[in-house]
């Protein structure tokens, strides 16, 4: 990747609601003229204008005309930067030719998808030639994975460095969360079940814990799809609607990583609900929610400020090695995670990348085998997440 470009970082989908934020949160963090320099990308150069009026980014910030449909605007976007953030969504449907673009053009990509099945078209249609190029394609960089990918990452660290071997079994379990999803996880989500409902291969793919760690697949995973009782945690736990998506993210971490969580390393994720009655009930009412499926939330839909600043998670991780020595750690975030935090972590994905031409080689990557330790820092310095250990 050329570090001569015009601009550092391009938000392609600026004038969409996440977008919005995470250009608010780029001009609130780096400003216009500091180390960061970043422009705002769409469709309309006079939608690009309205926005970026409305929400208060100066003048001097550039604006970029690209629209997907024209390759030739695609192209001339990517000559001019270093970093590509992109929330133009559903990604099966907006991104295939903009990762191949990026690729040909030594461009690097962060995105917010949470798609599997089009993850994995991806790395098997691309992985050999981003290893050849110099960009690096990073998928999932908001809610859905950064904090279950890089909490499992710091918690791997410290039982490296505590207890001198990995984690081979990891439970993931949401403590608090308050927040909604948003229009474009919806439309992803429909998108998929559509694009697998023409194509029955899809449901493997879905199901497979392994979808995204190409020719590797490890041991039996728990599944997660129905509630359980766990005597270790004390509390009733139920399926956790992004669990799908993060749980095949990790353990093509641990793949990219070369299994340093080991090759038979466990993962799953779900929802405390908690103890008694009152949990299993919680627990039940939890797994037979179907109100995704029929959401009506649209794209560039979300909640109002006050909404976004209320929200919050909470996420504890619970490791055990093969000798039943056991770590946990916590991973918590301000803002509700769809919007407010998700965000931030993409915004502070794509200035890690742009900050640290050495973390990566050219390829298809997580957050966590990508840019590990210097994400945290970044997160925890910036973008209100905390990741602390925690006493049994």
């Amino acid at each position: 990747m050329s570090t001569e470009r015009e601009f550092g970082i391009v938000v392609y989908g600026a004038t969409g609601y996440t977008g919005r934020l995470v250009c608010e949160y780029l001009n609130l963090t780096y400003g216009v003229n500091g180390d960061v320099k970043w422009a705002m990308a769409g469709r309309s150069m006079d939608k690009l204008v309205a926005v970026r009026d409305e929400i208060g980014i100066p003048k001097d910030v550039p604006l970029v005309v690209a629209d997907a449909s024209d390759p030739a605007s695609v192209s001339s976007m990517l000559a001019r930067s270093q970093v590509m953030l992109t929330t133009v969504g559903p990604y099966q449907l907006y991104g295939s030719e903009l990762v191949a673009a990026c690729i040909e053009s030594d461009t690097d990509y962060v995105d917010l998808c949470g798609e599997p099945a089009w993850m994995n078209e991806m790395i098997g249609k691309h992985q050999a030639s981003a290893k050849n190029s110099k960009a690096r394609i990073v998928f999932s960089c908001g809610f859905d994975s950064v904090p279950f990918d890089m909490g499992i990452y710091f918690l791997q660290q410290a039982a490296k460095e505590q207890l001198g071997s990995s984690l081979t079994r990891v439970k993931g379990r949401v403590r608090g969360i308050q927040g909604t999803s948003s229009g474009g996880t919806v439309a992803s989500f429909r998108e998929t079940m559509a694009a697998a409902a023409k194509n029955p291969e899809l449901y493997k793919v879905l199901g497979n814990p392994f979808a995204l760690t190409e020719d590797f697949t490890g041991p039996e995973q728990p599944s997660g799809m129905k509630p359980i009782y766990d005597e270790e945690l004390g509390s009733w736990s139920a399926p956790f609607m992004m669990a799908t998506i993060n749980t095949k993210n990790v353990h093509r971490s641990n793949f990219l990583l070369n299994h340093e969580y080991g090759a038979d390393f466990s993962y799953d994720e779900m929802l405390f609900t908690g103890p008694g009655e009152k949990g299993e009930a919680m627990a039940k009412m939890v797994a037979a929610d179907k109100s995704m499926a029929n959401d009506k939330q649209q794209p560039g839909e979300g909640p109002t400020r006050e909404e976004r600043e209320a929200g919050f998670y909470d996420v504890l991780f619970v490791g055990t090695n093969a000798k039943g020595e056991s770590l946990r750690a916590s991973v918590k975030g301000d803002k509700d995670p769809g919007y407010g935090s998700t965000s931030k972590m993409i915004a502070e994905s794509a200035v890690c990348l742009l900050k640290n031409p050495e973390a990566a080689s050219g390829g298809i990557w997580t957050p966590a085998s990508a840019m590990g330790s210097l994400l945290i820092d970044r997160l925890q310095d910036n973008a209100g997440l905390s990741f602390q250990m925690e006493d049994a």
